[in-house]
């Protein structure tokens, strides 16, 4: 399995502690299948960065796919909950909050390799505001396919980490992609104004989904 990783440096070996411990699906090494995409990640508006390429044997790997049938959005974004920090002092998400981690938590400890949707900062507001009723079910689904962002591989295990090698880093101008990157990110801020301002009128809201089971 061919993967990208993109950064301000190069990575010839990944770390199981080297990441961030409040990421999308907790510490670990994120990777797309997408270049392109990767590019985007490697730069700031200032700084050039690196594409950093590696071949992942999967073999006896125990993978997660969290887009495969037996799992919904809500399975994501539970996921995406638990690890990533969220204030909110609004009694309708504190009690959302544990409706979802009681009905849709995943244990991903047995895990080599968990599959699914990457949220950044902008499209973590999707996320917050399902969780305050602002948007339906569809219309969080709906955002998750903004700006083609696609699936992130995160690779979470010792075992996977014995599994992956380097093959080469590719240098990585910020002139050409952090414009990429800005138009991506403005572009999710312009949806997610458009989606929160108009009520799905035929959706389910979380406060369905928690009133049915009351």
């Amino acid at each position: 399995m061919l993967l990208y990783h993109g950064s301000d440096k190069i990575i010839r070996a990944p770390k199981i502690d080297g990441g961030r411990i409040h990421n999308d699906y907790g510490q670990g090494f994120y990777c797309t299948k997408h270049m392109e995409l990767a590019k985007e990640w490697a730069v700031s508006n200032v700084k050039d960065g690196f594409v950093n390429s590696y071949e992942l044997d999967d073999t006896n790997l125990n993978i997660i796919n969290l887009n495969n049938d037996g799992y919904s959005i809500l399975h994501w974004l539970t996921l995406l909950l638990d690890n990533r920090t969220l204030k909110t002092s609004n009694a309708i998400a504190i009690d959302g909050l544990e409706y979802l981690k009681d009905n849709y938590y995943i244990d991903i400890s047995d895990y080599d390799v968990v599959i699914g949707y990457r949220a950044d900062d902008s499209y973590f507001k999707f996320a917050r505001a399902f969780l305050s009723n602002s948007i339906s079910i569809a219309q969080l689904e709906q955002s998750m396919h903004l700006g083609e962002l696609g699936l992130q591989y995160f690779i979470r295990s010792q075992k996977a980490f014995e599994q992956i090698r380097f093959i080469d880093a590719t240098a990585v101008d910020h002139r050409i992609y952090y414009p990429l990157k800005s138009g991506r990110d403005t572009n999710a801020r312009n949806e997610y104004i458009r989606i929160t301002q108009n009520m799905h009128k035929d959706g389910v809201y979380l406060i369905d989904l928690m009133r049915k089971e009351s």
